[in-house]
């Protein structure tokens, strides 16, 4: 009896947290009224500036202008749940269009505007959009869609201009009640593996999230009220929806919107609008490292540079703190189904924990984390590597429309599982080492291996093929395709394979070597071993 109770006891997990303590988050409030709850108190502090014009939006136009949104979303019939699609580049509509939806009580899928049509079309199927906010430039790929369009500057004939919504009357909005648990944001990712999935981000997960960064006893870690934070990074990807944009409008900050990133560019509005928060990606990292101009502008306003999306080496970040003495460095660590926000560096709070090189911080206030075995599910102590899960409100709620791969990636005590390989130390540090998900890392976007298979399939030439992340500099990752030839086509080239592609997705996700092979490894049961071809690259000897 003695060991069929000791059988049945459950596991205990070994968990690790947050060595801040917890924190009080008003989980009950929606998204908009947490962002301006201190409204009141910001008077006319500035709150966007549109880097392309200088236009300066105060927190009072910002907020007032999100609620026309909201009335006017109303009376083009977008009822409360449904979904609208933002396909813009860094703008004030964006802003606009995301906080307005909040308010109305609807849903925001945003794209990335270089998807190509079909890409789009997908998302906007997948996602059931009603409306879609876009400029003209991009018309040709929106015309054929399903959809309503809505254009933020010239529009062609027929079709919504966003004004519509700005200069509708905010007293007409409509009242709606928004549960805690509503959906709020619909970014899309691929998950661990497999196609892009519509991932469900409610009104209390990204309260939470932005609370773990920014609020409590010792609040701001970031971010600051007399900050101006720079937005280069696309609002389409939830690290800049969030830990940006969010986060920056919950601190009371300014928040520079730049629409493209260009190196001198980004230096003069560093030097122009005192930039002292600058969030950024390993490649924006790379191209500051091999910048000749920076002692061309003064970037001494610069306090905080915070890097994520993708790990940063430990070379580049040696080379920014030499050129950044005066500035707080630190990593962070997400994924889009944990809110993003899994760890981040301590090294901005009040009382400041300094990070060791490489690590991506400590696990977010609020939330457990634990190591476990891959293969037997047990959780791991410290210093041994295996995957990554976090558990906590700021997490999914999971995928829409697709409850199977839900459940691969939650399980039922609530821990979501990251792919990721990474191990905590004794000071309570993330590092991560390797990757258990096929996703490949380009410049922070995720390439799923399966899609670019499904697509290359589909080319008459192709009998079989396998997509893996190679090494790149500037990328950090890209991917690259192991083709096996049906025999009536051994004369296709890497070059027409790779146009074939090119056509069809986005700049991130092209094809960027094809190696012809005379069968992919697979397991008995079928699956692709994507780490003997991994190693074949790491030889140098692909074919």
């Amino acid at each position: 009896m003695g060991i069929e109770n000791e059988m049945k006891q459950p596991k205990k997990d070994i968990m690790f947290r947050s060595k801040l303590p917890d924190i009080y988050i008003p989980k009950h409030l929606p998204l908009h009224s947490y962002c301006f709850e201190n409204l009141a108190e910001l008077g006319s502090r500035p709150c966007l500036i549109n880097a392309p014009t200088g236009k300066i939006y105060t927190y009072y136009d910002v907020e007032l202008t999100a609620r026309r949104v909201a009335s006017g979303l109303n009376k083009l019939g977008i009822q409360q749940g449904d979904v609208i699609m933002v396909l813009l580049p860094n703008c004030p509509e964006f802003v606009f269009a995301f906080l307005g939806a909040s308010f109305r009580g609807a849903i925001t899928t945003a794209a990335n505007p270089f998807f190509t049509p079909a890409e789009i079309a997908k998302q906007a199927k997948a996602s059931n959009a009603k409306l879609l906010i876009t400029q003209a430039c991009y018309y040709e790929k929106v015309k054929d869609l399903d959809v309503k369009l809505m254009f933020v500057d010239s529009h062609p004939e027929g079709h919504l201009h966003f004004s519509e919504l700005a200069h509708a009357d905010e007293n007409e909005m409509a009242e709606v009640k928004i549960n805690p648990d509503d959906v709020v944001a619909l970014p899309y990712s691929s998950g661990t593996t497999g196609l892009p999935k519509g991932v469900m981000l409610t009104h209390k997960g990204l309260v939470t999230s932005i609370a773990q960064q920014v609020d409590g006893d010792n609040p701001n870690l970031y971010f600051h009220t007399e900050d101006v934070i720079l937005c280069v990074l696309p609002l389409f990807h939830i690290y800049s929806l969030n830990s940006v944009l969010l986060c920056g409008l919950r601190a009371k900050a300014a928040i520079l919107l730049m629409p493209k990133f260009e190196i001198n560019g980004l230096l003069g509005l560093v030097q122009k609008y005192k930039v002292s928060i600058a969030p950024v990606v390993p490649p924006i990292v790379l191209a500051i490292a091999k910048s000749t101009d920076l002692d061309n502008y003064d970037l001494s306003s610069i306090r905080v540079l915070k890097s994520g999306g993708a790990p940063l080496g430990k070379e580049l970040e040696h080379t920014l703190r030499a050129k950044f003495p005066k500035a707080k460095l630190g990593q962070g660590y997400g994924m889009t189904e944990a809110g993003p926000v899994l760890t981040m560096c301590l090294t901005f709070a009040k009382e400041p924990i300094d990070g060791k090189p490489g690590a991506c911080g400590t696990v977010v206030r609020n939330a457990e984390m634990k190591i476990v075995d891959p293969e037997t599910d047990n959780s791991l102590p410290r210093n041994q590597p295996g995957e990554i899960c976090i558990r906590g409100d700021q997490i999914m709620k999971g995928y829409l429309n697709d409850p199977e791969a839900t459940e691969r990636t939650i399980d039922k005590e609530g821990w979501l599982h990251s792919g990721d390989i990474g191990y905590i130390d004794e000071d309570d540090e993330l590092f991560i080492v390797d990757r258990l998900k096929e996703l490949i890392k380009y410049k922070g976007f995720q390439v799923a291996p399966a899609e670019l298979e499904s697509l290359l399939l589909s080319h008459p030439s192709i009998s079989d093929v396998a997509v893996v992340p190679m090494k790149d500099e500037a990328a950090g990752e890209v991917p690259v395709a192991f083709v096996v030839r049906s025999n009536d086509h051994i004369d296709t080239t890497e070059d027409e394979i790779k146009q074939f592609i090119s056509k069809q997705v986005v700049f991130y996700k092209r094809i960027s070597r094809v190696f012809f092979i005379d069968a992919i490894p697979k397991s008995p049961s079928g699956k692709i071993l994507r780490k003997d071809l991994r190693a074949k690259l790491a030889t140098g000897v692909p074919n």
